[in-house]
């Protein structure tokens, strides 16, 4: 079967309750799944996309144009392994995804557009892009490596402009896993892990404005802002645990949650 580890909302589609999952397969052309559930009927709709460039690590969605997208995937060449990012189009019948996909949707796959790739052979490993929220959709921060990349997207998507960048420098495993753009203060403000620590950053001067070393035991997995209440952020790790912080106090966690088995 299809391994599936990237899944996203997509929050510009107001209309509807819309996820997008992408697949990991080698043997396979990848796909992308989107996933419309229609909540007064209890029935979910799929449609699918191919996504012919390779296995899917990571799909994030524009917050302002509900037919673009960005993905992290793997790329073999010269038999090394790269992670590279992109930026997409879905075909436009498939944006409003109003029409019922048959049971057999395998006869009418698509292919996704490709608008532009974020160039990051000087960077390394893409792990994550994330859109400005509440944005025009134009701003755009990749984590590659140890790398904060803040891209401008220009002529509709069509190339991607490195408008500044910063550097993480230290000792230990400094290759970020995952990061989230706060929807808070303006969005100028993104967080980040590395290993086991969380980290805050100001978009303007890409410089860091908080660290939570040792936010949890092992890697840090995944973290998440709070939409509704700023200043809150939450975090999961490889030590099965699920913190929530208030970055104004980063000493001790808010809460932490033990209730899971397994990362």
């Amino acid at each position: 079967g299809e391994l599936a580890r990237a899944l996203t909302p997509q929050t510009a589609e107001t209309d509807a309750i819309r996820f997008l999952v992408g697949t990991q397969s080698l043997r396979y052309d990848n796909q992308i799944h989107i996933i419309d559930f229609d909540d007064e009927n209890n029935i979910i709709n799929k449609n699918v996309l191919l996504h012919q460039v390779g296995e899917i690590w990571h799909i994030s969605t524009s917050p302002a144009d509900k037919g673009v997208l960005a993905t992290c995937y793997n790329k073999t060449s010269d038999s090394k392994v790269m992670t590279c990012a992109a930026v997409w189009r879905m075909p436009k019948e498939l944006e409003s995804g109003s029409h019922e996909s048959p049971d057999d949707s395998s006869s009418n796959t698509q292919t996704l557009e490709l608008l532009c790739h974020l160039d990051n052979t000087a960077h390394g490993n893409m792990a994550c892009v994330m859109w400005e929220p509440m944005g025009d959709g134009k701003k755009i921060i990749s984590l590659a490596d140890n790398n904060i990349l803040l891209w401008d997207l220009q002529e509709s998507s069509a190339t991607a402009v490195l408008s500044s960048s910063t550097a993480l420098e230290g000792k230990g495993q400094l290759k970020f896993t995952s990061g989230r753009w706060s929807p808070h203060h303006n969005c100028t403000q993104i967080a980040t892990a590395n290993d086991t620590t969380v980290r805050g950053w100001d978009t303007r001067s890409m410089r860091q404005i908080y660290c939570i070393e040792n936010a949890h035991g092992q890697l840090v997995r995944d973290l998440d802002f709070n939409p509704n209440k700023q200043y809150y952020l939450a975090s999961c790790g490889d030590d099965c645990k699920v913190k929530f912080w208030d970055t104004r106090n980063v000493t001790e966690p808010v809460k932490t949650l033990e209730e899971h088995s397994h990362w």
